[in-house]
C-alpha cells in the first residue's frame, strides 16, 4: 500500500539536519486525521529520517468534538506505538522521544487551562492553534491566562490563517506577549497554496519564527518532505537561519502537569 517509497526517483536528502527534531506532527496512528496505522507511520518516518530528522515528538490533535482526545489514552497509545514499532527489529529512526499535543483553541480550552490538564512539548512548550476559519475571541486573555499558568506557548502554522497578514497587528501583538511561531515547513514549497508560502517567509524574514514543524499526517506529507528536502530557497533558508528546534529536549517523556 506504501509503496511510494519503492517507485518514487527522487529521494530525500538531510536537509533538516540542523533542525534534529521535529516538534509537530500526527504520527500517533487512529486518533485523529494523521497516521492511520503503524505501517504508514513506519513509512513516513523513513523519510523524515532520510531529511535529517534524529528525533519525533507526536502531538495529536485536541479538538472538540471532532478529535475528543484524552491525556491518559494518548499516553497509553504512544507507549504502545513505541513498543510495537521497535519490536519490528531494529530501533526506529529517527526516534520518538516524546507525546505531546496540538491544543485547539476553542469554546472549550478555557476549562482545560483552567484544570491545566495539557501534554507538553519536550515537557516544556504548549502548542496550540487556531481555527481555519474564524478568529480567536478574546485572544490576549487567553494567552494571559496561559502565562498566568506560567506556560510558554508556541502557536502552530501562524501563516495558514488567512484571516493574519504577515504583518497583522495582532500576531504582532502575539510576539509582544512571548508567543513562538511555528511554520509548517511544507508551507515553504507552497503545499498550503502561494499565500501561505509568501507569509511563512515573510514571517522568517521579519524575525517571528523560532520553530519548524513537519505537521507530518501521512504519505503525501511525507512525499511532499521530500521535494522540500530539494528545494533550493528551503536549503538556503536553513543554512542561513537559526531556529530552537534542536533546543528542545525530553528527558522525561511522559511526563505532564496534572495529568
Amino acid at each position: 500500500m506504501f509503496d511510494f517509497l519503492k517507485h518514487k526517483p527522487k529521494k530525500a536528502i538531510p536537509t533538516f539536519e540542523p533542525l534534529g527534531i521535529d516538534i509537530h506532527c500526527h504520527l500517533l496512528p487512529g486518533v485523529d486525521d494523521g497516521s492511520k496505522s503503524n505501517e504508514e507511520t513506519l513509512a513516513c518516518m523513513q523519510v523524515m529520517n532520510d531529511a535529517g530528522f534524529k528525533s519525533v515528538i507526536c502531538t495529536p490533535h485536541y479538538q472538540y468534538p471532532r478529535f475528543p482526545n484524552e491525556e491518559t489514552d494518548i499516553l497509553n497509545r504512544f507507549d504502545s506505538l513505541r513498543i510495537d514499532l521497535n519490536g519490528e527489529g531494529s530501533p526506529v529512526k529517527p526516534q520518538l522521544i516524546g507525546v505531546a499535543g496540538e491544543y485547539r483553541v476553542d469554546s472549550g480550552f478555557a476549562d482545560r487551562i483552567q484544570k491545566n490538564q495539557f501534554l507538553l512539548v519536550g515537557n516544556r512548550f504548549l502548542l496550540v492553534e487556531f481555527s481555519l476559519h474564524q478568529q480567536v475571541i478574546g485572544l490576549d486573555q487567553v494567552m494571559f491566562d496561559l502565562q498566568m499558568k506560567n506556560h510558554e506557548v508556541i502557536l502552530a502554522h501562524p501563516e495558514r490563517y488567512p484571516y493574519y497578514s504577515s504583518s497583522s497587528s495582532k500576531l504582532q501583538r502575539l510576539k509582544d506577549m512571548g508567543v513562538y511561531f511555528q511554520v509548517n515547513i511544507l508551507s515553504l514549497i507552497g503545499f498550503y497554496g502561494d499565500g501561505s508560502k509568501r507569509k511563512a517567509y515573510e514571517m522568517i524574514d521579519k524575525g517571528w519564527v523560532e520553530f519548524l514543524g513537519t505537521d507530518m499526517h501521512n504519505t503525501l506529507y511525507a512525499q511532499a518532505l521530500i521535494d522540500a528536502t530539494h528545494d533550493r530557497k528551503v536549503i538556503k533558508l536553513l543554512e542561513t537561519h537559526k531556529f530552537l528546534n534542536s533546543e528542545v529536549t525530553s528527558p522525561q517523556p511522559f511526563k505532564t502537569k496534572n495529568i
